[in-house]
């Protein structure tokens, strides 16, 4: 089959997981439309209307060339508060000036209007092909076509937001805030450019429980450093990045304003899980992958250092693709600690697959049989342990293999 891009046209990613079960979340109600931005047959634009005093957080690219979406909602989320949120799926709008920002301003004034609120409160999210403005009159219509469709499933929408995703992506957690159960539930888009440095491609969280903004703010933030910045597939970073969170309050627990507030360790622990859920779906669907690859350095200078050995170790195409081919060459992986530009010490470094150790305290071990190593690597599912043994720093990296596969979908891209 040619290639596309979209390819929820081509054979469903062999590491994806099944669509779970999402409930509905109080206050957030779901429609989803048909913009065409692109030759296809199939909706491309979501819209999520949100209840008035709705609390919003967000992270962003730090792409140097972000998108107008970006920039606008840089500029927006201080305020707090989120009405509606807008995705375009097939266009990035990035890189197009202040056309593509005029495109953005008008969604958010039509979207406004329609709900009787502040512009600031509509947030926008493009993705797709780079340099290309959004035509204001595929979003216009298609946005006014959202506004009185029916209601549509979380299904519908992780579909309509996706580009060269192979399956839908969605999450769900839970958690008690005295009594009251809350729920969190988020979708998520993303295969390839990813290598965040914030979040990666498009995500949105949304919940019904009381959260204040700031401190919504402040438990994405940190959710996000340990999972959304913890993945990558290809080592590029996108220009569209966004991950928001929505929380409406319409649970009616007593509102969470801080560490102190009763239930807030059980929010913040929800909300991490679900990121690191929604993290390992996208390298799930690394275009071309066919290995789940988690890397867990430990003994580093400190938990910052050694996530920058583990994306160091995950980010290079020698170890992908010896990972790939089912070469258990630790050398190469040797090679990637040396050149991450952080402390590290050769005859302290020990390196296993899949719990059986190749290298420990800088040398070969002993007697080494590789076979039960050669084993674990035919699976789909790989472990693979860095041991710097310096300091007490430890991280968890999720990458995904590279294949051919990788090479062909992005050599087509825009056909």
């Amino acid at each position: 089959m040619r290639i596309t891009a979209w390819r929820m046209e081509l054979e469903t990613s062999p590491l994806a997981l099944p669509f779970p079960h999402m409930p509905p979340i109080a206050g957030v109600t779901v429609r989803v439309a048909q913009a065409r931005y692109k030759d296809w047959d199939r909706a491309d634009l979501t819209y999520i209307e949100l209840a008035e005093g709705t609390s919003v957080a967000g992270v962003f690219t730090q792409s140097a060339c972000a998108s107008s979406e970006v920039e606008l909602g840089r500029a927006n989320i201080d305020q707090g508060s989120a009405r509606a949120l807008i995705v375009n799926a097939g266009n990035a709008n990035a890189f197009t000036g202040y056309r593509g920002r005029e495109a953005v301003e008008a969604i958010m004034a039509q979207t406004a209007a329609h709900l009787g609120c502040a512009g600031e409160e509509v947030f926008v999210s493009s993705t797709g092909v780079i340099g290309v403005p959004l035509p204001k009159d595929k979003a216009r219509d298609g946005l006014a076509a959202a506004f009185s469709s029916e209601e549509a499933s979380w299904k519908d929408a992780a579909i309509a937001i996706g580009t060269t995703d192979t399956f839908p992506k969605g999450a769900h957690a839970s958690a008690m805030i005295g009594d009251t159960r809350v729920e969190l539930v988020g979708i998520i888009k993303g295969s390839g450019m990813i290598a965040p440095d914030m979040a990666t491609m498009l995500g949105y969280i949304f919940t019904d429980a009381a959260v204040a903004p700031a401190f919504l703010q402040e438990l994405l933030r940190t959710a996000n450093a340990k999972t959304y910045s913890c993945i990558t597939v290809d080592g590029d970073t996108s220009t569209s990045d966004t991950v928001l969170a929505f929380a409406t309050g319409k649970a009616g627990n007593t509102r969470i304003e801080n560490f102190d507030s009763p239930g807030a360790d059980a929010f913040a622990a929800a909300l991490t899980d679900l990121c690191r859920q929604l993290a390992q779906l996208v390298v799930r669907d690394g275009e071309g992958a066919s290995k789940f690859i988690t890397l867990r350095v430990s003994g580093a200078a400190d938990d910052d250092s050694a996530r920058r050995v583990g994306l160091a170790i995950a980010n290079s195409p020698l170890v992908k693709t010896a990972i790939a081919g089912e070469d258990a060459n630790w050398g190469r992986v040797v090679m990637a600690v040396g050149k991450a530009g952080e402390p590290a010490d050769r005859d302290k470094l020990s390196i296993a697959f899949g719990g059986i150790y190749a290298a420990r305290d800088g040398l070969p071990v002993e007697d080494y049989d590789e076979a039960p190593v050669a084993e674990h690597l035919k699976s789909d599912e790989i472990d693979l342990a860095v041991e710097l043994g310096i300091g007490a720093g430890r991280a968890t990296v999720w990458t995904c293999d590279l294949t051919h596969g990788y090479i062909s979908i992005n050599a087509d891209y825009r056909s």
